[in-house]
C-alpha cells in the first residue's frame, strides 16, 4: 500500500516537473512564438478536420471517373473488335454504351474546368441547359462558355477537351478580341455533352 502511493507520487512529481518545464519555454517563446503554437495547432485542426475528409471524397470520385472512363470507345473497340460488324439490338446497345450516364454529367463539367486550368484558360459562367430528343435516350447538355485566353491557349484547350471528353462535341465558336495589339481573345464556344438518359 505504503509502496503504491510512494509510486503515484513519483509519477505526479514527475509530471508536474514536465509541466513547469513546458511553462518556462512557452514563457521564453514570448507574443510572437505563442502565436505561432497557436497558428500550427489550429492548422493541425483544419487538416484533421477538413482536408482528411476531402481525401476521401477525391478518392471516390476518382473512381467514379475511372469507371466512367473504362465506357470510353477504346474500351468498345477492344470488347467487339475494330473490324468485326454487329447489328441489331447490338449495335444499338453499343451505341448507347459509348455515352455517358446523365447523372454524370458533373464529373465532365469538373475536367472540362480542370483543362482549362491547365492551360491557363479563365471560364466565366457558363450558360447551361439540358435538352431531351424525343424518340431517343440521349439528352444534350447544351453549354456556352465565355473563356478568355490567347489563342494558342484557347486552341489547345478546345483539343485537350475533345480528347478528355469523346460524347462532347464543339457546335461553335464565336471568338473577338479587344485590339489589334492585345493577345488577348475572348470566345464563347458552344458545346453540346450528350448523355445517356435512362
Amino acid at each position: 500500500m505504503g509502496q503504491g502511493i510512494l509510486k503515484m507520487n513519483l509519477q505526479k512529481s514527475h509530471i508536474d516537473r514536465i509541466w513547469m518545464q513546458l511553462s518556462w519555454q512557452v514563457a521564453r517563446l514570448g507574443v510572437s512564438g505563442k502565436i505561432g503554437i497557436g497558428l500550427f495547432v489550429v492548422a493541425i485542426v483544419i487538416f484533421i478536420v477538413a482536408v482528411i475528409p476531402q481525401d476521401r471524397e477525391v478518392e471516390l470520385l476518382k473512381q467514379r471517373v475511372e469507371t466512367i472512363k473504362s465506357r470510353s470507345p477504346f474500351q468498345i473497340k477492344e470488347k467487339f473488335g475494330s473490324n468485326r460488324r454487329i447489328g441489331g439490338d447490338k449495335a444499338l446497345k453499343v451505341f448507347y454504351d459509348f455515352f455517358p450516364r446523365i447523372d454524370s454529367s458533373p464529373l465532365w463539367i469538373g475536367e472540362l474546368v480542370r483543362v482549362a486550368e491547365m492551360h491557363e484558360v479563365e471560364i466565366n459562367s457558363s450558360d447551361f441547359h439540358m435538352t431531351f430528343d424525343e424518340g431517343s435516350r440521349l439528352a444534350r447538355y447544351e453549354m456556352v462558355l465565355p473563356v478568355r485566353g490567347s489563342y494558342p491557349q484557347i486552341r489547345a484547350f478546345i483539343a485537350d477537351a475533345l480528347k478528355s471528353i469523346p460524347a462532347m462535341a464543339i457546335t461553335g465558336i464565336n471568338i473577338k478580341r479587344k485590339g489589334v495589339k492585345s493577345s488577348q481573345l475572348e470566345a464563347g464556344i458552344k458545346v453540346n455533352l450528350y448523355l445517356d438518359g435512362r
